[in-house]
């Protein structure tokens, strides 16, 4: 806590040389976040986010990375509690929603950590946890065509799922072309807007030929 403590003290003397606070922020976390190789280290990184965005108070983006950082900590774990973990991670995005309503980003989130949760139990869950990962996709991409990771995310999903039960390679071949297609002229908004996936759905895509 001392060293978050120090960071943020740093990140606001940063704005004295011409960055805000957001951009001094949000450079000290991204460089945490993609370098980060271990648990503790990803975990670091969204704590450092998560008091970026509760120092800040009006900027969506510091809650989104600290729950896509607890994501992927939580993935590095040989046993996760994902129920546990879902709890942090939707309690962050919730943050962040408070902020920015509707972001299809946001809604990406949403899908990756119901589905998470789902292989918890798949078998009981399957249904009433599926329903919930469908609308959060189809929100990110109502909410922004151009977005290519609802597609991929989708794509991941149908692959983990039985051709009896709708899904397969053959449905997530689709989503992952589309995905693929849409990462050959994505932009982020921002040097600080997700830009994630893209190597990922030409994994995906390539294991569906």
């Amino acid at each position: 806590m001392k060293s978050i403590f120090l960071s943020l003290t740093m990140l606001f003397l940063g704005a004295v040389n011409g960055q805000t606070a957001f951009e001094e922020g949000m450079i000290k976390g991204l460089a945490q976040y993609k370098e980060a190789t271990t648990v503790e280290e990803m975990q670091a990184a969204a704590t450092f986010f998560e008091e970026v965005g509760d120092t800040l108070k009006d900027k969506w983006l510091p809650y989104y990375y600290a729950a896509h950082a607890t994501i992927l900590a939580t993935k590095m774990v040989t046993k996760p509690n994902k129920d546990k973990a879902a709890e942090v991670i939707n309690a962050l995005i919730a943050k962040a929603e408070a902020l920015e309503a509707d972001n299809s980003e946001l809604y990406c989130l949403k899908q990756i950590v119901t589905t998470m949760q789902i292989t918890v139990n798949p078998m009981i869950r399957w249904q009433s946890y599926g329903e919930i990962a469908a609308e959060a996709i189809a929100n990110a991409k109502t909410t922004d065509p151009s977005n290519p990771r609802p597609y991929l995310l989708e794509g991941v999903y149908l692959m983990s799922l039985p051709e009896s039960i709708g899904g397969g390679k053959e449905l997530a071949k689709k989503s992952l072309q589309k995905a693929v297609w849409l990462f050959d002229s994505f932009e982020p908004l921002s040097p600080f807007h997700p830009n994630w996936g893209k190597e990922q759905a030409v994994k995906a895509l390539a294991a569906c030929q």
